[in-house]
């Protein structure tokens, strides 16, 4: 969502050129017209202004998918106008709905037998998903509460720093506290030694990631509920685990089946996935799947007629589009097993090819990891001359969207570019990047340090000047590390400063 930062009183017009076949007046941007124009113009007006976009399979910030084939387009064309609640009007959408379900539940190793049906939901992302999650864990958790006569005003929820924002927006909007085990330079995930520390008996769950946002790595899973199981043992509480699965999830079941993350361990209760991201499906559908139906309380399903049948319902929006739900199905059908373990493989081969290019250039440390999501992320060695935020914008010239950031707390001082790689990121893009990486490199060191950046170039240098007790002055070394974290912020600032807000 952005915030508005739009004066509601101005008078500013659109003018288009080639509208102006069908229209002469000009629009007024932030007010809606009085009279209707040509649809011809108003195409015409919307296009010309998208032009300015970025290119979606350039972005190489996002995880969400870019490409689908044209036999899915058409499915998804011919039921946008399909609403997803309403079950009884479109009950082939909502059978796809569960077989999804059922097809996620299975790869995930859900405890269910063949005639049983899985518990869980279709949602807009993991965002969603985590949201409908966390509910489950809180309301469980205060039942239990009530039952054994406690306090049950005061849950916690404890995940590792580098957590997605959705989790944050859960524990602010559901009044419940966020306990995080800060990251270290060089350990870029939750420890679970220390996850399992931070639990007490106001904890409603653990929330472990597989696929950290940050640097692509899974979270030690298998561990985290080991310790959970001891640690619960000894204080009689019960506390579960949930897998934010939302870009390891399809990942992790075709590439490393041998790795225990899922509902092979007793105490993950909860899996959400984001089937937007390595699912294949463009952006707007999540899944949240449940342990059993007895993890996810009754109370928090509701039951609706005037659609014209009984419904059942959890979800925190209502109306939304079937074109998604659709398209997950098909490409479950389409790719089967085979199909996505190949494009998570081809996936792999491509960031393997990438790291090793960029390594090749001599300037940069590579800070992701090979088991995890197919991504790189990588550090400058040297910021003292000029910083990966600068980097990432002059590669802007060449089309590439490649985001610059630093690390949660305890590591902030790390900044690292990110590459993810998608299906439809190629070897012969993956070169070509590595060249543009190159170039854009070499087109700075020939930039005087002082010169580098009006706004950081007076903490691009590794000597300062500061006054000594005599008003006289005195020169300052400072560290590599030190450096950076002025480089890094002062950057920040300036980025700041050119946004309107978005959150």
């Amino acid at each position: 969502m952005v915030i508005t930062t739009t004066t509601p009183g101005s008078d500013e017009h659109i003018c288009s050129t080639f509208a102006s076949r069908y229209v002469r007046t000009p629009l007024p941007k932030f007010k809606m017209p009085e009279q209707a124009i040509p649809k011809e113009a108003a195409y015409q007006i919307i296009n010309d202004e998208l032009l300015l976009d970025g290119i979606p399979r350039l972005n190489l910030a996002s995880f969400v998918t870019t490409w689908m084939e044209p036999e899915c387009d058409k499915l998804i064309m011919a039921s946008l106008n399909k609403n997803y609640v309403d079950m009884d009007e479109y009950p082939v959408t909502t059978e796809l709905q569960n077989r999804c379900v059922n097809m996620i539940a299975h790869l995930f190793n859900a405890p269910f037998g063949e005639t049983e049906t899985a518990v869980g939901v279709g949602t807009v992302g993991s965002s969603e998903a985590i949201m409908l999650a966390g509910l489950a864990f809180k309301r469980k958790w205060q039942a239990r509460r009530k039952l054994e006569g406690k306090p049950y005003d005061k849950p916690n929820i404890v995940t590792g720093a580098n957590v997605q924002v959705c989790w944050e927006k859960f524990a602010r909007y559901f009044e419940v506290e966020l306990k995080e085990v800060k990251l270290s330079e060089g350990y870029y995930v939750m420890d679970p030694v220390k996850a399992a520390e931070m639990v007490d008996e106001n904890t409603i769950c653990v929330a472990a990631i597989l696929g950290s946002t940050l640097t692509g790595e899974f979270e030690n899973v298998k561990l985290l509920n080991e310790l959970l199981v001891k640690k619960n043992k000894e204080t009689g509480w019960d506390t579960p685990i949930h897998v934010d699965a939302a870009s390891g999830g399809f990942i992790a079941p075709f590439l490393h089946p041998e790795l225990e993350w899922d509902f092979r361990l007793p105490l993950v209760k909860s899996i959400n996935v984001s089937g937007h991201k390595y699912g294949l499906v463009y952006a707007g559908v999540g899944w949240v799947i449940w342990r059993s139906k007895e993890d996810l309380p009754d109370e928090l399903v509701f039951h609706i007629n005037y659609l014209g049948s009984d419904q059942p319902t959890f979800t925190l929006n209502f109306s939304k589009g079937s074109s998604q739900i659709i398209a997950q199905y098909y490409q479950f059908i389409r790719l089967g097993f085979e199909g996505y373990k190949n494009i998570m493989e081809n996936c792999t081969e491509n960031a393997r090819m990438l790291k090793e290019g960029i390594e090749k250039t001599g300037r940069f440390d590579i800070v992701s990891k090979d088991v995890g999501v197919p991504l790189v992320a990588f550090s400058l060695k040297d910021s003292s001359k000029y910083t990966v935020f600068q980097i990432s914008e002059n590669l802007r010239r060449f089309g590439w969207i490649v985001p610059a950031y630093t690390m949660p707390p305890n590591a902030e001082h790390i900044a690292v570019l990110r590459v993810v790689i998608r299906e439809d990121f190629s070897r012969t893009l993956a070169e070509r990047l590595v060249t543009d990486i190159d170039r854009v490199l070499k087109e700075m060191d020939e930039v005087p340090s002082s010169h580098v950046s009006a706004k950081a170039a007076h903490v691009t240098t590794t000597v300062d000047e500061t006054q000594d007790g005599n008003g006289g002055r005195k020169r300052v070394e400072k560290s590599v590390r030190e450096t950076q974290e002025e480089v890094i912020n002062t950057w920040r600032r300036f980025v700041a400063s050119k946004r309107t807000g978005v959150c």
